[in-house]
């Protein structure tokens, strides 16, 4: 089991429901060290290596191997599993994986900002596209 670090789609509830199997706890968290950007013609952030950044997003507490591989195959290509130390808003450091994004020439110059997320159309397009595989 291993904890994850979500900061996109991922940290809705009604995302992560519809891409994992099991039910898991999540708490807020922030992940310094990396910053946040949309991506040319997605609804969906990537998320790089930042000195000077930090990121908020939900930690999920002690995901399964099954339900870590669906989240591989979610993420695809792209993206990289990849282990961070996180500080969460209980007041615990905790380990855990999050995905980095990999193409870095797709990503914006502007951050990707959760309240602007158009969940429905996400879930609509994207999750129906990727789950059906």
């Amino acid at each position: 089991m291993s904890h994850v670090f979500t900061y996109g789609s991922l940290m809705f509830p009604d995302v992560w429901s519809l891409v994992v199997a099991g039910r898991y706890a999540g708490v807020r968290a922030t992940l310094a060290g990396h910053a946040r950007f949309a991506i040319r013609d997605e609804l969906y952030p990537g998320m790089v290596v930042r000195p000077d950044a930090t990121v908020d997003g939900i930690l999920y507490l002690d995901v399964d191997e099954a339900d870590l591989a669906r989240l591989d195959r979610f993420e695809g290509d792209d993206y990289r599993r990849a282990t961070v130390a996180v500080s969460c808003a209980d007041g615990v450091a905790r380990e855990g994986g999050t995905y980095l994004y990999l193409p870095a020439d797709r990503l914006l110059p502007s951050p990707w900002r959760p309240d602007a997320f158009e969940l429905q159309r996400f879930i609509d397009g994207y999750c129906r596209e990727r789950l059906d595989r």
